[in-house]
């Protein structure tokens, strides 16, 4: 009571004082890699070489993002992370959608339309979730290998596919069973059947669940680094592949400005993607937390 008389009065609590100060703190904290990195990233190497981390820029130049762009060398090729950023951009989006849509179908099944056995097939799926990525490197390789998708993005793309199924189901089908089973039957006795039901009821309901799952995703798909660097050939590599090659390809002299400049375009996506949806994925986490 007293607090809220003393914010009523204008004044603010000290409690209020402390917890805002530690968040400060907090946030502050985290974003002094980023700090660091844009910084860094407009300095020039001299700058660099003489100054300290955190210093700001004498002289800001956008030099060392054109380079790591399209002339930084990733290997044997100087064509910078344009190549790269693309082949990303088509692996992620089509494995995103597809994923999530299965997702979507698989969990409408498991939580309305229950058949024998299905409690089994939720917890092998389950499973799925917690199954390392180096366990399914020989199999997939070897999958890959005889549907001939072996070092090229049509491949990336299934294996994501693949393993992200696993966890989209896992969502929707937790989202699901808060419909309630009423409904849904109230739609079959109107004679509506599987699809018609996901169309006109489920799906127009799932818009939060959808962007958890996008946003899920998409974040694990494009900041692997594994299975691109496994399944990806020379030209279908991820971007983080080739920041990885970037980074450690060397001329003589290490140009610090141009690796943090390429690893702020490497993350930049799932920065927007997180500052643009971020509210529907905590939105979509906590829908059907509360049933009733």
């Amino acid at each position: 009571m007293a607090a809220d008389l003393n914010h009523a009065g204008g004044r603010i609590a000290p409690g209020r004082i402390v917890i805002y100060t530690l968040l400060v703190l907090v946030a502050l904290y985290y974003l002094a890699p980023l700090y660091v990195m844009l910084t860094t990233s407009v300095k020039t190497l001299d700058q660099i070489r003489e100054g300290n981390l955190l210093d700001f820029p004498l002289d800001p130049s956008t030099a060392a993002w054109a380079k790591a762009w399209s002339g930084a060398c990733t290997g044997v090729r100087c064509e910078g992370l344009a190549p790269y950023f693309w082949n990303s951009v088509k692996m992620v989006i089509p494995a995103v959608l597809i994923s999530s849509l299965i997702g979507s179908l698989n969990g409408y099944v498991l939580a309305h339309w229950r058949f024998p056995g299905h409690n089994i097939v939720f917890t092998a799926l389950m499973v799925g979730c917690f199954i390392p990525f180096q366990v399914v490197i020989l199999p997939m390789a070897r999958l890959l290998g005889m549907a001939e998708l072996a070092n090229t993005t049509s491949g990336l793309v299934i294996v994501h596919i693949i393993y992200g199924i696993a966890f989209t189901t896992l969502f929707f089908r937790n989202y699901y069973v808060t419909v309630p089973d009423e409904l849904v039957n109230a739609a079959r006795i109107d004679g509506a059947g599987f699809f018609t039901i996901y169309r006109r009821i489920i799906f127009p309901l799932s818009l939060p669940i959808f962007m958890v799952c996008f946003i899920w995703q998409f974040t694990q798909i494009w900041n692997d680094f594994l299975f691109g660097v496994v399944f990806g050939g020379a030209d279908a590599q991820p971007v983080t592949v080739a920041l990885n090659n970037l980074v450690n390809t060397s001329t003589g002299v290490t140009e610090y400005n141009v690796n943090m400049a390429a690893a702020i375009i490497a993350a930049l996506p799932t920065l927007v993607i997180y500052l643009i949806a971020g509210k529907y994925f905590v939105r979509g986490l906590t829908a059907g937390a509360v049933k009733g």
